[in-house]
């Protein structure tokens, strides 16, 4: 059994894109960071589909290197191909979207890290254990690259792997165009035509556009520069054709394009052409290494496509098959596919990845983002308070150790050194955005009116808000509440950010088993879609099944629920880890007074150390972890 599906070979970058739509280039003021460079957008679509990926490639030995290495991994595609290159920086694109057929992008490749790829980097036994590799056209423009592509090819051949190629035709990366025509993808080349061509018999597949199949075949005819590839290559011929789809030749070249093999188009906006053929050639891949025939095949790279097109940036766009097989089965409900609610919910909550480790089966949260509750106790000062929290992070680390599972909250007003230093220790870092204790839920002054500010918070920090209420609120209450919380989730959504909603109600009013699943279904019914559900601890398992319920109901994907403390002592705590364990969709726990109460009060009046306090918090937190470990484990024994 073979390890991987697919091997990618070439280039790795960081793509800068223009955050501003219809504007030149020139005028950007703000720019997204998105992994890029086609064999690594490839790699990560086809992860997305369920192939599994590798890239060969070499980054830099600096913060865009770590930044590739790190996303790949968050995409689930192998880096042991990937070699970091102590002398070079990393490739960067910087890229923008004029129009839909204008996209003005610069080339950041000087002597970059990718293109100092060599024969020592393509491993016999690495290439041997996967079904496929896929090289891209850029790689075989430079000696030294071309010479590692050619190894890894003839080792694929030698080992039975299938061997593809995306003829990814850029002429400034040829030399054959200047620095200012990133955007050209056809500048006529004998020299190029005579380079491809010198390896086009090495594929079982070739993948371009009409004008790339003009470069490799050396004609701006296109049947004649099909034909003058199959003269060289008995490789499958897949060209596309942008608004027209695509056609596969599996033998001789017809006499119209329209006699090869098509697959089902989408009628869609077209937003962003930049990445659409990274996103066609997954699809592809999927059907290709699946057994699909090729009007499947084309029909899935053509709704990959149709996905690239209509979304900002290349990976990102592209979709989970989960979203792929809704999509065929649902249709174009709108043609302007980045404003359908439905499939963008599909895609956020199929594609979300913020941790490297992707862990998410146990939540053992330290809390400690409250802020009244610190300004009320005797001694307290801003810079005390924000000592403190440095105290309990102290806390939070030592009992994590390194290990995933663990979490804390923190709030930025107090908190901010802790919330700040904690950023890529590994824990889950929640960061509350309410007011405290208000009702009607007011929101942090600090968020501006339109939530602007979310833009600056650190991408692995996820959005939280506490919202006290009842089902038998007012309706005027609760509408007021549910548009600041959905005004609060949709500026998250546009941030990347996950979302968690805690709900309270019983310190609004008496509580039953339906209580919680009523007000879920009620958030779910405004069109808020939590990551995460902060629920207060049932106590009959009626009330948790109710609860449940409601979610999986509407969403199948959510990451799952932490239970609160509300100052609750641990042997009240431990009765209600015992019921809450028995669910799947309970993760864990987020507690804080519980851990750090007692702690607070002594040391704000000073009656403990900072070393004392740490201890302190960091055995209280580690008992409440071990309880709650137990507590999983006794159930899953139970169920067993």
């Amino acid at each position: 059994m073979k390890k991987l599906d697919v091997i990618t070979i070439g280039r790795a970058g960081v793509d800068l894109y223009g955050a501003q739509v219809g504007g030149r280039l020139e005028d950007m003021g703000s720019f997204e960071k998105y992994i890029g460079g086609s064999p690594t957008n490839i790699a990560c679509g086809s992860a997305r589909l369920g192939l599994k990926t590798a890239l060969i490639s070499r980054v830099g030995d600096e913060h865009m290197g770590r930044f590739i290495l790190e996303q790949l991994a968050r995409e689930g595609v192998s880096t042991q191909g990937v070699k970091i290159d102590p002398e070079r920086l990393t490739a960067l694109v910087i890229l923008g979207i004029r129009d839909d057929t204008q996209f003005p992008l610069i080339f950041y490749r000087e002597n970059c890290a990718d293109m100092a790829l060599s024969e020592d980097d393509i491993d016999e036994t690495f290439i041997a254990s996967a079904r496929a590799v896929v090289v891209t056209g850029t790689h075989l423009s430079n000696t030294r690259t071309e010479a590692a592509v050619l190894k890894a090819l003839t080792l694929a051949r030698k080992h039975g792997l299938r061997t593809a190629l995306d003829i990814d035709y850029r002429p400034n990366l040829w030399g054959v165009a200047g620095h200012g025509d990133g955007e050209s993808r056809f500048v006529e080349s004998a020299k190029v035509t005579a380079r491809l061509q010198m390896s086009l018999h090495l594929f079982d597949l070739i993948v371009g556009t009409e004008e790339e199949f003009h470069i490799a075949g050396g004609s701006t005819d296109t049947l004649e520069a099909l034909r003058a590839v199959r003269a060289v290559s008995g490789a499958t011929l897949v060209c596309k054709r942008g608004p027209l789809g695509a056609v596969a030749f599996e033998a001789a070249i017809p006499a119209r394009l329209e006699d090869g093999q098509t697959g089902q188009g989408f009628p869609i906006e077209v937003f962003n052409v930049l990445g659409a053929g990274d996103g066609f050639f997954s699809g592809l891949l999927r059907g290709w290494m699946t057994g699909e025939d090729w009007p499947t095949s084309l029909k899935f790279a053509n709704a990959c496509g149709a996905f690239a097109v209509s979304r900002h940036g290349c990976t990102p766009a592209y979709p989970s098959f989960e979203e792929l097989q809704f999509f065929l089965k649902r249709g174009v409900v709108r043609p302007d596919l980045r404003n359908d609610p439905e499939l963008e919910q599909m895609h956020w909550s199929t594609t979300r990845r913020t941790r490297v480790d992707g862990d998410w089966s146990t939540m053992r949260v330290f809390a400690f983002d409250h802020r009244v509750q610190l300004e009320e106790m005797a001694g307290y000062t801003l810079q005390k308070g924000a000592t403190f929290k440095e105290l309990c992070l102290e806390a939070a680390l030592r009992v994590q150790a390194g290990d995933a599972g663990y979490g804390i909250l923190c709030d930025n007003r107090i908190g901010r050194s802790a919330l700040h230093r904690a950023s890529g220790s590994g824990l889950w870092i929640g960061r509350p955005a309410e007011w405290p204790g208000s009702r009607p839920l007011a929101l942090e002054p600090e968020l501006g009116l339109d939530c602007g500010t979310l833009s600056e918070w650190a991408r692995e920090d996820v959005v939280k808000v506490l919202c006290f209420c009842h089902p038998d609120d007012d309706a005027a209450t609760r509408a007021g509440q549910e548009t600041t919380v959905k005004r609060l989730f949709q500026a998250a959504r546009r941030n990347r950010l996950e979302f968690l909603l805690e709900i309270i109600p019983s310190k609004v009013g008496d509580i039953d088993d339906h209580t919680a699943a009523t007000l879920i279904e009620q958030f779910y019914a405004a069109g808020i879609y939590p990551d995460w559900w902060k629920l207060e601890p049932m106590k009959t398992v009626a009330g948790w099944t109710n609860a449940i319920a409601a979610i999986e109901a509407r969403d199948r994907h959510t990451r799952g629920i932490v239970v609160l403390g509300l100052d609750a002592p641990e042997a009240e705590l431990s009765a209600s880890f015992e019921i809450a364990a028995r669910f799947d969709l309970v993760k864990g726990f987020a507690v804080g007074r519980t851990i750090f109460g007692d702690v607070a009060r002594q040391w704000f009046a000073g009656d403990v150390t900072d070393a004392g306090a740490i201890e302190d918090m960091a055995e209280r937190y580690a008992r409440l972890c071990r309880i709650w470990d137990a507590a999983r484990t006794k159930a899953g024994n139970q169920i067993a």
